[in-house]
């Protein structure tokens, strides 16, 4: 009749600890989303230098393929595949998700086994002792705290998915400006031969003049010291372009020794047509805007566990087994035990411990609050800046290729009139250099103007319609939106 007591009792007992349990489970959380500051963004309802109608024409996913050049593209897609810093964001997110895991723990109830067995001789008597036994343990997240510091996890390992699409999206760019400056080396150092066989052409004929005796050694030397420099031009040039070279091989994981670019002329890229849309879809667009966003909400979760440490923590603990002195008797009716205990604890004095990491982390919130603005205004400032660096590089290339066609002419009619004796060397010289600072100017501004296109499309976020990181799910939880 006792022992059918203490049943009852015990299973009483149960009864209330699973009834406190499942009351800190209902209330877990009940601070959660208290530590949410607004923002308070100014987004502009159109960018100053847009077009009027923005969505004529959008950037697709793999914008790359606008500039219509094969070996670009593949380029790109070898980096993509082979990147290293792509692959350490990569493994970053592997850390950040384990991190999650961890975090989402103590949310879960704890159970170890143990089995130990003991032989004690004393005074001509031998005492054994086994146990087998189970033991469990659980804290009651009443307040939230653990939940709030796995949300915190969950947010950095989202940070860190949309740090992987920024790494991406610089590594993209990083090839086809890389690329772009290859080309315009090639077309430069094109220029450089071009005019120096031009010069080397006029040498020729003034030495036959000088030959005739209708000119002099002082002509002669001018030109000579015109071909020299132009010659002088080429090396430093192909140093721009081998270095480029080296440093696409090291974007796409390839050993520079035994990687080449073939390339052709930066003429025949094409420039995609794209226009910004509307301000408020950067916010969604852009990958750095997404990871900012992730981390001042990871910090807000972590204001929220630092707070609720101040308030009491319920422990529940329990245990159960065998233990007897016979091993033979080790599961018998009487070998059987259990314990059940549930404990609270409220910190009172911990040197300002507590008070200290909720100043800490406020501290980072605020931290993360600002570089979130940050973001959100370079946003808009990167756009801006590739709009106009873009329509006034357009501009000026067009004007551009009106000096050189210009040049080019004058150029020619001053050779022909010193082929007939009918122009000074003077001129000729003049003209020569004219043309050959205009080719190489408009070099530069085609350079200029592809960089200024990668530009935009980096300050859009990379394209439209970009699928958002698939949310970290961790058991157990249920993070706010």
């Amino acid at each position: 009749m006792g022992l059918r007591h203490r049943q009852v009792h015990t299973g009483s007992r149960l009864c209330r600890l699973s009834l406190i349990g499942l009351i800190g489970l209902g209330l877990s959380g009940c601070v959660l989303g208290t530590e949410h500051p607004d923002a308070a963004l100014e987004v502009p309802a159109a960018y100053g230098n847009g077009p009027r109608h923005p969505d004529a024409a959008v950037p697709s996913l793999d914008w790359w393929r606008g500039f219509r050049s094969e070996e670009l593209t593949g380029l790109v897609e070898q980096a993509q595949a082979s990147n290293l810093d792509i692959a350490v964001a990569v493994a970053q997110i592997i850390q950040a998700e384990a991190q999650a895991g961890v975090a989402g723990a103590p949310l879960l109830p704890s159970l170890s086994a143990g089995a130990s067995a003991e032989r004690l001789r004393q005074q001509g008597s031998n005492n054994n002792q086994f146990n087998l036994g189970l033991s469990a343990s659980y804290m009651l997240d009443f307040w939230g705290k653990n939940r709030a510091t796995l949300y915190a996890a969950e947010k950095n390992a989202l940070a860190s998915r949309y740090n992987r699409e920024v790494v991406a999206l610089s590594t993209t760019v990083a090839v086809a400006n890389t690329y772009f400056q290859i080309l315009a080396a090639q077309d430069q150092i094109k220029v450089a031969r071009d005019n120096l066989a031009a010069s080397t052409r006029i040498l020729n004929l003034i030495q036959k003049q000088l030959a005739g005796g209708t000119t002099t050694q002082l002509d002669v030397s001018q030109q000579a010291a015109l071909v020299a420099t132009v010659r002088a031009s080429i090396p430093p040039l192909e140093v721009t372009r081998r270095q480029n070279i080296a440093a696409i091989a090291v974007l796409v994981a390839r050993a520079p020794a035994d990687f080449n670019v073939r390339g052709q002329s930066l003429s025949r890229i094409s420039i995609p047509r794209v226009t910004p849309g509307l301000p408020s879809e950067l916010l969604v667009q852009r990958p750095d805007i997404r990871q900012a966003e992730a981390q001042l909400a990871a910090s807000n979760f972590s204001v929220e566990s630092a707070r609720a440490a101040f308030l009491p923590q319920i422990q529940l603990t329990g245990t159960t087994g065998f233990q007897s002195a016979a091993l033979s008797s080790l599961f018998g009716p009487g070998a059987w035990y259990y314990t059940l205990a549930a404990s609270l604890a409220q910190p009172i004095l911990d040197g300002n411990l507590l008070k200290s990491e909720l100043k800490q982390a406020s501290g980072v919130q605020l931290q993360d609050l600002q570089a979130y603005r940050k973001a959100v205004l370079s946003a808009f400032a990167d756009v801006e800046m590739a709009l106009v660096a873009l329509e006034q590089t357009t501009i000026q290339m067009r004007l551009q290729n009106d000096v050189v066609t210009n040049a080019r002419k004058a150029f020619q009619v001053a050779e022909a009139q010193l082929n007939g004796g009918t122009v000074n060397l003077v001129t000729v010289l003049q003209t020569e250099q004219t043309l050959f600072s205009a080719e190489s100017s408009l070099v530069q501004v085609r350079l200029n103007r592809a960089l200024a296109a990668t530009s935009l499309f980096q300050a859009l976020g990379g394209g439209w319609n970009k699928p958002a990181p698939v949310p970290v799910v961790v058991a157990g939880s249920a993070p706010p939106s």
